[in-house]
């Protein structure tokens, strides 16, 4: 079910809550300044936005940033919820007026809705078609001026027409070590945790350029911390945090370390298929594609060649020298 809720409460304590408050994508946080500033100065939206990039990089709560600057409330649902064009029509037509809709992984949209959705963007009406067959009509219905925000991690998978509505296309990126570190650093004090500078650039080494990843090591070191009575979060405390987690130095989990394991040594590095790696590590073959080879694709620890996936011998070096996750009998 969509949630409307005011970004003044919206219940997300580690969410930043207006732009100054914002951490990194620095030229994505100007550009809708600037966008929020024109809609303020005209009184109504003109332009809706869509944001795309890897998941837990901080869409989500751009759109909260975007509804708090803009003074507006939000309402919030995903693609795959709206499966009928009238769930479309029953949110729409519930918004007021300056409103922020934002739609979570657009990309999966079903198509009769994608295409009742375009005169919203372009013109704010509704198009509803009343009846079937040769008594059927088309009933245009007027819909509040609101900021709709798109939001995908699969930019290809958007049809052209529905892309090309957006007057605002931004790309958010990974953040790079010193903003993670900043990042971790703020989500400590929100949640009251004494952490030291080096815990601090621990977790954001490891971390993946990802607040979300960042945040969820944080909360679990608050757990350790609390359930050992112990006070502050330091690197000596952060080793047996990552230990629990199963996250070594380069932020691999025990699936990704297990993926190139298989890889050098039940394969002996030669190419391998997907088919084959999936079944050997008895994991679907879309975890593996959209969870695991993505970040080792990034970090150079993989390659694909035509005739399957090889470790690098960057990812061979790191196996030899970090065997604290051990999955294979030797």
């Amino acid at each position: 079910m969509p949630e409307k809720s005011n970004p003044e409460n919206n219940g997300y304590q580690l969410r930043p809550q207006s732009f100054p408050e914002y951490i990194g994508q620095n030229n994505v946080v100007k550009t809708l300044k600037l966008f929020v500033d024109a809609t303020r100065k005209r009184g109504r939206p003109r332009e809706h936005i869509l944001l795309f990039g890897p998941a837990g990089i901080g869409k989500t709560t751009l759109a909260y940033v975007i509804a708090r600057e803009l003074k507006s409330n939000i309402k919030i649902t995903s693609g795959a919820a709206l499966q009928k064009p009238g769930d479309l029509a029953a949110i729409l037509t519930n918004l007021q007026p300056n409103d922020v809709f934002f739609i979570d992984e657009i990309h999966r949209l079903p198509k009769t809705v994608e295409e009742i959705l375009y005169p919203v963007l372009e013109e704010f009406f509704l198009d509803i078609v009343v009846g079937s067959g040769p008594s059927a009509r088309t009933v245009r219905l007027a819909v509040p001026e609101i900021t709709i925000v798109g939001a995908t991690t699969k930019l290809a998978l958007l049809s052209s027409p529905l892309r090309d509505r957006f007057g605002l296309t931004l790309r958010l990126d990974y953040y790079n070590l010193s903003d993670m570190v900043r990042i971790v650093l703020r989500s400590s004090e929100l949640l009251g945790i004494r952490i030291t500078k080096k815990a601090a650039e621990e977790i954001a080494k490891r971390s993946r350029g990802t607040p979300r990843i960042a945040n969820r090591i944080l909360k679990r070191a608050q757990d350790f911390l609390h359930v050992n009575n112990l006070e502050v979060l330091d690197d000596k405390v952060l080793r047996k945090v990552f230990s629990l987690l199963e996250i070594d130095e380069r932020g691999l989990t025990y699936l990704d370390t297990k993926y190139l394991q298989t890889l050098i040594l039940k394969f002996q590095n030669k190419p391998v298929g997907l088919e084959t790696i999936s079944s050997s590590l008895s994991e679907d073959k879309r975890t593996i594609e959209e969870f695991v080879e993505p970040y080792l694709l990034q970090i150079g620890f993989l390659k694909k060649t035509p005739r399957g996936r090889v470790a690098t011998p960057k990812a061979q070096n790191h196996i030899s020298q970090s065997r604290q996750l051990k999955f294979f009998d030797e």
